[in-house]
């Protein structure tokens, strides 16, 4: 099988023994990204959200989330390449720290809106976070029994990613609400860009890649919630 890695094998070639490590590993990673995540909105939000909510919400007046999200992209790129390097971990771990940062970041203002949408609690968040989880378990599971290799997904993830990065710029552009059938679009993107990675976890990573094999699933998985929980506030806002 020809994957374009430098290993000799991949991970469905590997040993059993050698699969169970890596699948464990990924997923221990995956539990460790989630819970950074986490502890760093923690932070920001609940021990200094005074100081850094003016902030947060400065960067998505106009322009400002275009460059933001740009900015994102760039960074993301730079966090997979460093987490996929051959010749050192400290580099790989590096990158997936990078990544749960520029989430961490990246999610402030989508957060505070949430909060601030549910009456000052957390009840949204803790809603979306719920049905990810759910989301994120049954495609897992799915993928894990039939076996079967989702690559063939990629071409749609791409076409798709590509849609949504330009409705979301003609949205800034002209000035339209994406509303709640786009979030629901995105979440069957995600959706299927969960089974596409899970599947690549199981046939096409090499065995020593479980921490970019992490840093993947958790951009899936962050990317489901993030929105979820549009798809979640537009319900709540529409009572």
């Amino acid at each position: 099988m020809n994957t374009g890695y430098a290993n000799p094998y991949v991970v469905s070639e590997a040993p059993a023994n050698e699969r169970a490590a890596f699948i464990r590993n990924t997923y221990l990673h995956l539990a460790g990204a989630i819970g950074a995540f986490v502890l760093l909105e923690w932070l920001l939000i609940g021990v200094f959200g005074a100081q850094v909510a003016p902030l947060a919400m400065s960067m998505i007046g106009g322009w400002q989330w275009l460059l933001v999200l740009g900015a994102f992209m760039v960074v993301g790129t730079i966090a997979d390449r460093w987490a996929s390097s051959q010749t050192s971990k400290g580099m790989q771990y590096l990158g997936l720290g990078l990544f749960i940062v520029a989430e961490a970041i990246i999610f402030l203002p989508l957060l505070f809106i949430a909060i601030a949408v549910s009456g000052g609690n957390l009840d949204l968040i803790s809603q979306a976070g719920l049905i990810t989880a759910l989301l994120v378990a049954g495609l897992t599971v799915t993928a894990f029994i039939t076996r079967q290799d989702f690559s063939f997904l990629r071409g749609v993830i791409v076409i798709g990613s590509f849609v949504a990065l330009g409705l979301i710029v003609a949205s800034f552009i002209f000035g339209f609400d994406l509303g709640l059938l786009f979030s629901g679009a995105m979440i069957l993107l995600m959706a299927a860009s969960i089974l596409y990675t899970t599947s690549n976890i199981i046939h096409h990573y090499q065995p020593t890649q479980h921490v970019a094999a992490s840093l993947a699933l958790f951009a899936s998985v962050a990317t489901l919630f993030w929105y979820v929980l549009q798809f979640v506030m537009s319900l709540a806002s529409s009572d």
